[in-house]
């Protein structure tokens, strides 16, 4: 029986499994659609589809940097457990090599070959052996005159939990030096934008309500209520922006001013936090524990 694309997308689509390993089960099956799925369950490659609803909150960041080009990719896993396996290390380091590569979005990384598969296949393998949902999540670009990375809470060389990459103009050793020190900074303070010209408006005009609204609830009159706001206005861009904040390793400077002090200018940056945003499911550590022995 002749195998054609479609069935082996619907296979896809039911069991999880990648594409060679669809295509390969209805060879093996003569097109038998369910005893495909069969085949795929016995070789242990139709996990996946039973796992993908699963909350995966947990993971690591991968960094890497070269030629003025740098990448933070967010792989999650279910627990951090998994996150500590050498497996699950080893994939979020390929997956990054290859982001450095060629990527330039997260859709993008999915479609690319890694290992002669599409990334999306090889996490979706990888769920199957590991053993847990997979969800590979998020990805940035950064590009610079000098791109420098740093990685807080690491599991092992360039990739753990919080992952930061910074750009700079400028001589390079002064902006390799000055760069992880404000990388670090960004790790600590999670800056919302490079300065107030990238400020997302809404974010800004939500904020002015709000001290607006506070301002008026002193009674004051209008003109003193304007000043009022401009100042703490200029109080918030100060908090939010990286350029504005008070370096944490000189409170006495601005990070704008750090910058300049060293000869560079920071002309952006990114910030991943494995899990961000996500809904984690409240469970136990005993809990955890037995839902990994049991490969659930």
């Amino acid at each position: 029986m002749a195998i054609t694309a479609a069935m082996v997308k619907d296979l896809r689509e039911s069991t999880g499994a990648g594409m060679m390993d669809a295509k390969k089960a209805l060879t093996e099956t003569n097109g038998d659609m369910e005893a495909a799925v069969d085949w795929l369950r016995t070789k242990g490659l139709a996990k996946a589809a039973k796992k993908a609803d699963r909350v995966a909150a947990e993971g690591l960041v991968g960094v890497s940097v070269a030629a003025g080009r740098g990448v933070a990719v967010e792989l999650n896993s279910e627990t951090d457990f998994v996150a500590k396996n050498a497996d699950f290390q080893q994939l979020v380091r390929e997956i990054t090599e290859v982001a450095l590569e060629t990527a330039t979005d997260v859709e993008v990384l999915k479609a690319t070959h890694l290992n002669g598969k599409p990334v999306s296949e090889v996490v979706t393998d990888a769920i199957a052996r590991i053993g847990e949902n997979l969800t590979l999540r998020r990805m940035h670009v950064l590009e610079g005159d000098t791109v420098v990375s740093y990685v807080h809470n690491a599991a092992t060389a360039g990739m753990g939990k919080i992952g930061v990459l910074v750009a700079l103009k400028g001589d390079a050793d002064k902006a390799q030096e000055i760069g992880k020190q404000i990388a670090m900074h960004i790790a600590a303070t999670n800056p919302a934008s490079l300065s107030e010209a990238d400020l997302d408006p809404a974010l800004v005009a939500r904020e002015k309500s709000v001290l607006t609204e506070q301002a008026r609830e002193s009674g004051k009159p209008d003109a003193v209520i304007e000043k009022m706001i401009v100042g703490r206005m200029a109080k918030y861009f100060e908090e939010v922006t990286l350029l504005g904040q008070k370096f944490v390793i000189n409170p006495d400077v601005t990070v704008a001013q750090a910058a300049a002090d060293a000869g560079v200018e920071v002309t952006g940056f990114a910030r991943i936090v494995v899990g961000e945003g996500i809904e984690k499911k409240e469970e136990d550590f005993a809990a955890e524990v037995a839902k990994t022995r049991a490969g659930a």
